[in-house]
């Protein structure tokens, strides 16, 4: 049975996207086919990105990447919550994302978003980050706006649709990590620099 992390990728104080995760987590529970874990990013901090070799590389140098690798690699898809800052994602959440790559490799990813306009932005500029990663993120994402799906822009009260919305996610979720299952487990594809082109004459 597949293995699905949902990452918090808020570490504010006074943060609500705890309760989003929590609610995240309680829904997708009830599901039989498949296990849900919460990776609450205060439980995993990190640095600044400090390996000196790019992350595609899998040469880690610092105990704090290699756990972070290690718990990563344990799972066999993603649901990321986040809320939008300036357009985008938390650095936080960014930084994380950065210190590993093959980690992350063919696995799928769900998308719950907060925000005044319901976090479309942070999924927009997270759907860029995880195509790099070789992520498959599916269509259907959960925007939860501050102004109707919170009470008094802090006590989180889902709407119906939203429900609707987490539901089919997780559902494309389940379907896309089974299908990605054979490359998971395929010998990974060396990348290398490409070679320089000769330009005189032999």
């Amino acid at each position: 049975m597949p293995t699905i992390g949902i990452i918090l990728g808020s570490t504010r104080p006074h943060r609500v996207g705890d309760q989003v995760a929590r609610w995240v987590l309680d829904r997708a529970s009830r599901r039989t086919d498949a296990g849900f874990d919460l990776l609450d990013l205060r439980d995993h901090p990190l640095p600044h990105l400090d390996e000196p070799m790019p992350p595609s590389l899998g040469q880690y140098r610092n105990e704090h990447t290699r756990r972070w690798a290690e718990t990563i690699a344990a799972y066999d898809g993603f649901v990321i919550v986040t809320p939008e800052y300036n357009h985008g994602i938390p650095g936080v959440l960014k930084n994380a994302l950065d210190y590993l790559y093959a980690e992350w490799n063919n696995k799928a990813l769900g998308l719950v978003s907060y925000g005044a306009s319901g976090g479309v932005r942070s999924a927009e500029h997270l759907r860029l980050v995880a195509g790099e990663l070789q992520m498959a993120d599916v269509r259907q994402q959960v925007a939860l706006s501050l102004i109707t799906e919170f009470e008094n822009f802090s006590v989180f009260r889902p709407g119906d649709h939203s429900v609707r919305a987490l539901d089919t996610m997780l559902d494309q979720v389940l379907a896309w990590t089974t299908a990605l299952a054979p490359l998971r487990t395929a010998p990974a594809v060396a990348t290398s620099p490409a070679r320089p082109t000769r330009t005189d004459s032999p």
